[in-house]
């Protein structure tokens, strides 16, 4: 597991302005399936899987969990960047971003089809498929990472741990030269302000399914917004 040092510029929040000790790392096998139940809590009512997975029938919850259990997995297999953020030994914070290789984006495509036809039928499965090609063509870049799942866990929250995480996703971005940024698709209103106030940028407005959002991207050379 590699660590990333997380920048002192980024301050948490609280008011006594205590130490802490906070480092981002890559996942590990055995990191993954905590890093699922964060992004369970993070997305559970998120607009667009609401909409893609029919909130309204009984098995939502069970179908969301196994998409998400089954995206990491794909993540993993297809060694994709997966950022943990600690506070001491305990996960806090995920980040998972699809990387510029065409080659990978194209085995996640045919992973989503396979899994989500089994688990969540057609109409859900075309719904993601459209919705990462939405979010693709909307953004101005040749080369660039897609930051597909973010989560800070809601005993964290409000603390600054978000810009730590944003900072290790930067930190991936240097580390892969070719990438002329990271894209980001934000379906509320406090997460484009969040994603505005770490430098990202709003490239379109896009509508997928049921559901409008943002596209954002934060271009290379861009500075962490304090």
């Amino acid at each position: 597991m590699t660590e990333m040092e997380s920048p002192a510029s980024v301050i948490s929040n609280n008011a006594d302005s205590e130490s802490v000790d906070v480092k981002a790392s890559y996942l590990k096998a055995e990191d993954l399936k905590f890093a699922a139940s964060l992004l369970y809590q993070a997305y559970h009512d998120d607009p667009v899987f609401l909409d893609i997975f029919n909130s309204d029938k009984e098995d939502y919850e069970q179908r969301l969990r196994a998409a998400i259990r089954e995206e990491l997995n794909a993540f993993w297999q297809a060694k994709q960047p997966m950022v943990g953020l600690y506070l001491g030994d305990t996960m806090v914070g995920v980040a998972c971003l699809n990387s510029p290789d065409e080659s990978l984006s194209v085995n996640r495509f045919w992973h989503w089809r396979l899994k989500m036809l089994l688990s969540a039928g057609y109409f859900s499965t075309k719904q993601m498929m459209q919705k990462e090609q939405t979010v693709l063509e909307a953004v101005p870049l040749k080369t660039f990472h897609l930051l597909s799942f973010i989560a800070v866990h809601p005993l964290h929250q409000q603390h600054g741990f978000g810009h730590y995480l944003m900072a290790a996703v930067n930190t991936v971005l240097d580390e892969h030269t070719d990438s002329e940024g990271v894209a980001v698709y934000a379906t509320s209103g406090k997460f484009k302000a969040f994603f505005e106030n770490v430098g990202y940028e709003v490239i379109k407005e896009v509508t997928v399914g049921n559901v409008s959002g943002s596209v954002m991207v934060h271009y290379r050379n861009n500075e962490l917004v304090q």
